[in-house]
């Protein structure tokens, strides 16, 4: 294994470990103790362009999604007996990896062709206390247009209830009180408005869209086989999505002709979750100005908000707004990746 590759898992291990999955951590090491040589994965692994860590095309987590999803699957009875809920020894798992990426080289090539995409449903509690917020501020129904959307299953955020902290008869709920989408982040900070949020419309963009049902083991083996409350989640949030919602296709494409329809009476919200880092460059310069662009052209009465939830380089992601018109500029606080916890500041 060259030493890019072998950083690359070290890096991922860290940051699963920071992030509560002790499996998976153990996986990438153990992946870079037993990597084989000889495979159409390790050509694939060594010729890959650009960083292929956790700040870049991560790699290691498109490897691991493609051994999760033959253990959902049940197509490899050895890794199964090695995957959570089963206590297997480091030795057990090692064995049953390394076998793994020789007999199933060709489908492990596959699952690196495209990101990961977990569609990790936690983040949707940054989504609804933003929604909050601007619903409070402005009074209008809600256009949502999500970049990096995967299956759409944060586009029906409304459609979950995020929990808010306080006194057990004072406490408040976002989105949709009874829904079988639970969130229940550590909540730090301030608390946003109790407010009825409305969607008048919803829709996203992605490379590779996934579809709820079709695609629900690829979604379900990106999250890591240890985190159960992650897995629950998102079969919950499987049952609420619908599909037709993400239109396959360039983000800075979509956007640029999305933003040309007028919304009056509708607050227009462009978001992201953790999907900025995938974009290509010049993509990201495109959607920055096709933003500021439509910002020039917001009024009152259709006004647009950008908001970010995207790695910094700080604790977790920073979690940032822009408003137009004005073109004002909030730092709405942070969050863990997978919407664990929230510091939240407000606008």
């Amino acid at each position: 294994m060259d030493a890019r590759l072998h950083a690359a898992f070290d890096r991922q291990a860290t940051a699963c470990a920071a992030l509560g999955s002790d499996f998976t951590a153990r996986l990438m090491r153990i992946m870079a103790q037993v990597w084989p040589s000889d495979t159409g994965l390790a050509q694939r692994a060594a010729a890959w362009p650009g960083e292929i860590g956790p700040g870049g095309a991560s790699l290691p987590l498109r490897i691991a999604g493609g051994l999760h999803a033959l253990v959902l699957e049940g197509k490899d009875a050895a890794l199964v007996a090695a995957y959570p809920p089963h206590q297997a020894g480091d030795g057990v798992l090692a064995q049953a990896v390394a076998r793994a990426l020789h007999s199933h080289d060709a489908a492990l090539c596959d699952w690196t062709r495209t990101a990961p995409q977990t569609n990790e449903v936690g983040r949707s509690a940054v989504l609804l206390a933003a929604a909050a917020e601007l619903t409070a501020r402005f009074g209008l129904p809600l256009v949502l247009s999500e970049l990096g959307a995967s299956a759409g299953l944060n586009l029906w955020f409304d459609r979950f209830a995020l929990h808010l902290p306080g006194p057990p008869r004072s406490a408040g709920v976002l989105g949709t009180a009874d829904s079988t989408v639970v969130l229940r982040p550590d909540w730090q900070g301030v608390s946003p408005p109790v407010t009825q949020i409305g969607v008048a419309e919803r829709h996203g963009v992605d490379l590779n869209p996934l579809d709820p049902v079709r695609d629900r083991i690829r979604l379900m083996a990106f999250v890591w086989p240890d985190q159960t409350d992650r897995l629950a989640r998102l079969r919950a949030a499987l049952g609420v999505a619908q599909s037709g919602c993400v239109t396959q296709s360039d983000a800075a494409d979509w956007l640029e002709a999305r933003l040309l329809t007028p919304m009056p009476g509708h607050m227009h919200l462009v978001y992201h979750t953790i999907a900025h880092q995938y974009f290509p460059a010049p993509t990201q310069g495109r959607i920055a100005r096709a933003m500021q662009a439509a910002g020039a052209r917001a009024t009152p009465q259709a006004p647009l908000a950008w908001l970010a939830m995207e790695a910094d380089g700080g604790d977790g992601a920073g979690l940032t707004l822009r408003l137009w018109p004005g073109d004002r500029r909030f730092d709405l606080g942070r969050a863990g990746f997978h919407g664990q916890w929230l510091r939240w500041r407000g606008m």
